[in-house]
């Protein structure tokens, strides 16, 4: 199993290559897609900054669009709440979950469900805005971003369909720093509770098995800890998450 200093790596690179700004310094890594998504632009972790300069360059840098400030084991102890001290409001606690590939669990697919690599930017990127909070004018710039993503890893967008053709759920999987990790797993909300997050998610631990990556990460909302348990999941830390 990965360190969590790899998977921590990991997701710093993925949401790096959102990055449409200046090259982002590895001890106060800032990304700003200018998509209108507060996860797309933000701040990834701080080290050896006093918060207050900290917080001070992160809004400079981020003016101008909703952003995330990563609070996590990556970032010097006590940041969470000298952020909170300076303004910043906690918004939420993401769990970092990992699982050995080989002993993950594999579901079947639901009848009629096929899941395949998906390449239209124009249906996909739709698809996912709908169920993670991207707003319809935020579309044209996530299509953009997605097409000038630049990052040190692969990133394999998998896309589930019903056998009329319909796309029920995505899921993005990035190969990165000998690992998997996940984003954008979502399913459509006329095809819930049907089981397409789950064959999304087995389906790219199957390709990454393939490839022969032996781990995968994810960050997961509170919602979607039980679904991932069941999967095989277990909660390896935590980021805090917060608007500033």
């Amino acid at each position: 199993m990965e360190s969590l200093d790899t998977l921590l790596a990991a997701h710093r690179a993925y949401l790096l290559g959102w990055n449409a700004g200046a090259p982002a310094s590895d001890d106060l890594p800032i990304y700003r897609s200018e998509v209108p998504h507060a996860p797309l632009n933000g701040v990834l972790r701080v080290r050896g900054h006093a918060p207050g300069d900290a917080l001070a360059e992160a809004r400079d840098h981020l003016d101008g669009v909703p952003r995330i400030w990563w609070a996590g084991p990556d970032s010097d102890a006590g940041t969470a709440d000298a952020l909170v001290s300076l303004g910043a409001v906690r918004v939420a606690r993401m769990p970092i979950m990992t699982v050995a590939i080989d002993r993950a669990a594999y579901a079947p697919s639901p009848d009629g469900l096929h899941v395949a690599e998906a390449t239209d930017l124009a249906e996909f990127v739709p698809a996912y805005a709908r169920v993670s909070g991207i707003s319809p004018d935020g579309v044209a710039a996530a299509i953009e971003r997605e097409k000038a993503f630049s990052a040190d890893g692969t990133v394999i967008r998998l896309a589930g369909r019903t056998a009329d053709g319909a796309l029920a759920g995505t899921t993005v999987a990035w190969l990165s720093h000998g690992l998997l990790t996940l984003y954008f797993v979502g399913t459509q909300p006329e095809h819930r509770r049907r089981g397409v997050a789950t064959a999304l998610t087995t389906a790219a631990l199957r390709l990454a098995r393939e490839r022969g990556v032996r781990t995968a990460a994810l960050t997961s909302t509170p919602a979607g800890e039980s679904l991932y348990h069941r999967i095989g999941f277990r909660t390896a830390g935590a980021f805090e998450l917060l608007s500033f």
